[in-house]
């Protein structure tokens, strides 16, 4: 009977091992595809990369996380939910863009991202206000649903001004069809390699003993996170920095308003003030921490970004 599941634990072991390996391989191909499409759409369309990079590319990275928390609130779980989005906005910032910063120094036009940059800013501070009593209802949802609307109304203002200002045809590729699909496959690409990389990474927690709570705000918000990962990264090998952090920004206003709101939404969330908080804050933190200063990200930002994320997850263990 024990060499019988020593067996089954071993095969389980070796399951899990090899989904994390398939999630690689699906995150290589799966990035590679979104970026050529991101770039192909931006092109079609006469619309910046930055630009298509806040909303589009961020809406759609950050499907996972929309999935994990509609399911986790219809299932009377949005903890689960509310978890993901809040660790997966410290996993943006400080594991990914920190990441980011190690291949060097990343340049930023500040006028271009100051309302996205302030807005990143401003969602946590009034979510730990929403939060205070330790519970966020379904008005308050409505409320960062509200917020996101107006948010995104300001993004597509945007869009038609920027368009009615460049008047003359640029240069775009002859099949447009050809990025949309190339772009829908590489997001499938990259969802399926995230469920792939949760399954195998919380299988092997589960089986080291590990709190569910510190898996979904650890390893399931890496997961959820690894689309704006791969993009970012391979943003950056490619000289296309402007989408990295376009993503990254645009998902973070997506998690924090959107997501939490609809989960809230369908369910109140009742959570401690001490377990939010340190997500809120460091998720803060880390964006303060991004400020650039003369349009300009050093890999000394990086370093301290890591190490905020280093600290973040202790904290998170301590829990």
């Amino acid at each position: 009977m024990r060499s019988g599941r020593a067996r089954l634990t071993t095969l389980v072991a070796l399951s899990d091992v090899l989904s994390l390996l398939g999630a690689i391989a699906l995150a290589a191909f799966g990035g590679e595809a979104f970026l050529k499409g991101i770039l192909g759409v931006a092109a079609h369309l006469r619309l910046p990369k930055m630009l298509v990079a806040v909303t589009l590319a961020a809406f759609a990275t950050s499907s996972p996380e929309l999935t994990v928390s509609t399911m986790a609130a219809l299932s009377g779980k949005p903890e689960i939910g509310l978890g993901d989005a809040l660790g997966s906005n410290v996993v943006n910032v400080g594991l990914i863009l920190g990441l980011a910063l190690m291949f060097g120094g990343l340049s930023v036009r500040y006028s271009e991202i100051r309302r996205d940059y302030l807005l990143a800013l401003a969602v946590p501070v009034f979510t730990i206000f929403l939060m205070r009593d330790g519970m966020l209802s379904r008005a308050e949802g409505s409320l960062l649903l509200v917020l996101f609307v107006l948010w995104l109304g300001l993004a597509i203002r945007q869009v038609i001004q920027h368009r009615r200002n460049n008047h003359a045809e640029a240069a775009h590729p002859d099949h447009p069809g050809h990025s949309w699909l190339l772009l829908l496959a590489g997001l499938a690409g990259l969802i399926l390699a995230g469920r792939l990389f949760v399954t195998g990474a919380s299988g092997i927690a589960t089986s080291l003993g590990i709190h569910p709570y510190i898996i979904g705000a650890t390893v399931v918000a890496i997961g959820t996170s690894l689309p704006e990962m791969v993009t970012t990264l391979l943003a950056r090998l490619r000289g296309h920095d402007d989408i990295g952090l376009g993503t990254l920004l645009g998902s973070n206003l997506f998690n924090g308003l959107a997501i939490v709101g609809i989960a809230a939404s369908i369910h109140p969330i009742h959570a401690p003030v001490s377990k939010v908080s340190v997500a809120l804050l460091f998720g803060l933190l880390t964006v303060l921490l991004v400020f650039p200063r003369q349009d300009l990200l050093y890999r000394g930002h990086g370093m301290v970004l890591l190490l905020a994320y280093a600290l973040y997850v202790f904290f998170t263990l301590r829990l």
